[in-house]
C-alpha cells in the first residue's frame, strides 16, 4: 500500500492536495510545523506530526514509523517580495529544508517525491507564455531557492543511480493559485492578490495594484491563475507516475497552470462581478521580482499525465469570497 508524506500539508495548498491523495485510496501522514499552516485542516484520522524538516531526527522518524513510499513536498516559504527583504531566511528554510528531507529520504530508503516548484523559477522570459525548457533565470531570492530545490532533488537522484539506487522525482512549477475547495480551506496568505484584494474590501480599504506601467495592455501583470483544486489533482497525477515508476529512475518537470492569462485588473473586474460592488484600487509602487507576463504553456502535463483543468478564474474568485468569513474567523 503506498503511504505519502505531505509536507507543509496543514496549510492552504497543502490541505486541498491532503483532501485529493486521500481521495484518490492513498494513506497521507502530514508534517507541518504550523508556522503558517493549521491544524484544524488535518482530519481526524490522518497522522499530524508536528515539526520542522530541520528536525532530522523527527522527519526520519515519520519516515519510519509510517512505513511512508512517497512523499509530497510542500512546506516552504513562498512570498517573492518577502524574499527580496530577507533572502537568506528563505535560503534556510527552503534550501536547507529541501537538502534534510533528501539524506532523511535517503537514509530510509524512500524511493518517490513530488516536488513543489514555481514558475518563479523562470524568472522574466522573453516570451510570455513559457514551456518547461524555457531558460531559467530567478529574478527573486524565492525563485532561486525553489530552482534549487528542483536541482539537489535530480542531484539525490542522480547519486542514487550511480550506486544502483533510484529516486523517481516529478517537480511541479506551480503558476498563480487561488480559489478554494471548500469553504474551511480557503486562502489566509498575506501576499495572494485575491486574498489581499478580498482582506482590503471587507476592512474598508482600497485594493493596491502593484505597479500599472507594465509593457501590457493595461499596465498592470499579467498571470496564470490556477484553481487550488485543479493543482492539487495535478499531485496526486504526479504521485501516480512516480509509484508506476518501477525502477525508480524518471525524472520530470511539469508546468501546472491553465495556460492563459489574466492582467490584475482583470482579476478586480471579476472580483468586482462576483461581490456586486465597485472597486476603486490603489495604483502603488511595483514590486520587486515581479515579471510583467507569466503565463504557462501546459502542453506536457496534459500530453504525459492527462490531466487538465476544470475550474476558471471566477470560479477561483466565487470560491474564495464565499470562503471568506471562515478564512477571517481562521486568522482571528
Amino acid at each position: 500500500m503506498s503511504r505519502w508524506l505531505l509536507t507543509g500539508g496543514a496549510g492552504y495548498i497543502g490541505s486541498h492536495v491532503l483532501r485529493e491523495l486521500r481521495n484518490s485510496g492513498r494513506d497521507v501522514v502530514v508534517l507541518d510545523d504550523l508556522s503558517t499552516g493549521y491544524a484544524t485542516r488535518v482530519p481526524d484520522g490522518v497522522p499530524l506530526v508536528e515539526a520542522t524538516l530541520s528536525d532530522r531526527t523527527a522527519v526520519t522518524r515519520a519516515l519510519t514509523d509510517y512505513n511512508v513510499t512517497g512523499v509530497v513536498h510542500l512546506a516552504a516559504k513562498k512570498a517573492v517580495g518577502e524574499s527580496v527583504e530577507v533572502p537568506m531566511y528563505y535560503y534556510r528554510e527552503n534550501v536547507d529544508g529541501v537538502l534534510a528531507l533528501l539524506e532523511a529520504m535517503n537514509d530510509v530508503g524512500v524511493k518517490n517525491i513530488v516536488y513543489s516548484s514555481s514558475a518563479a523559477v523562470y524568472g522574466e522570459p522573453s516570451a510570455g507564455e513559457v514551456a518547461e525548457t524555457a531558460g531559467t533565470v530567478p529574478t527573486s531570492p524565492y525563485g532561486e531557492t525553489k530552482l534549487i530545490g528542483e536541482w539537489a532533488v535530480r542531484a539525490a537522484a542522480a547519486a542514487q543511480r550511480i550506486v544502483g539506487g533510484g529516486l523517481s522525482n516529478v517537480s511541479l512549477r506551480y503558476f498563480n493559485v487561488a480559489g478554494a475547495g471548500s469553504d474551511e480551506l480557503g486562502d489566509a496568505s498575506v501576499a495572494n492578490l485575491i486574498p489581499l484584494v478580498l482582506r482590503a474590501v471587507t476592512s474598508g480599504q482600497r485594493p493596491k495594484i502593484f505597479g500599472d506601467d507594465y509593457p501590457t495592455p493595461d499596465g498592470t501583470c499579467i498571470r496564470d491563475y490556477i484553481h487550488v483544486v485543479d493543482l492539487a489533482r495535478a499531485h496526486v497525477a504526479a504521485a501516480e507516475l512516480c509509484e508506476q515508476d518501477l525502477d525508480s529512475s524518471r525524472s520530470e518537470v511539469f508546468n501546472v497552470g491553465r495556460g492563459s492569462g489574466s492582467s490584475v485588473r482583470d482579476v478586480l473586474d471579476v472580483v468586482s462581478s462576483v461581490i456586486g460592488e465597485e472597486l476603486n484600487p490603489q495604483e502603488v509602487d511595483r514590486r520587486p521580482g515581479d515579471p510583467a507576463v507569466l503565463v504557462a504553456n501546459t502542453w506536457k502535463i496534459e500530453q504525459d499525465l492527462g490531466w487538465r483543468t476544470e475550474f476558471d478564474l471566477t470560479d477561483m474568485v466565487s470560491s474564495a469570497w464565499s470562503a471568506w468569513p471562515h478564512v477571517e474567523r481562521l486568522r482571528g
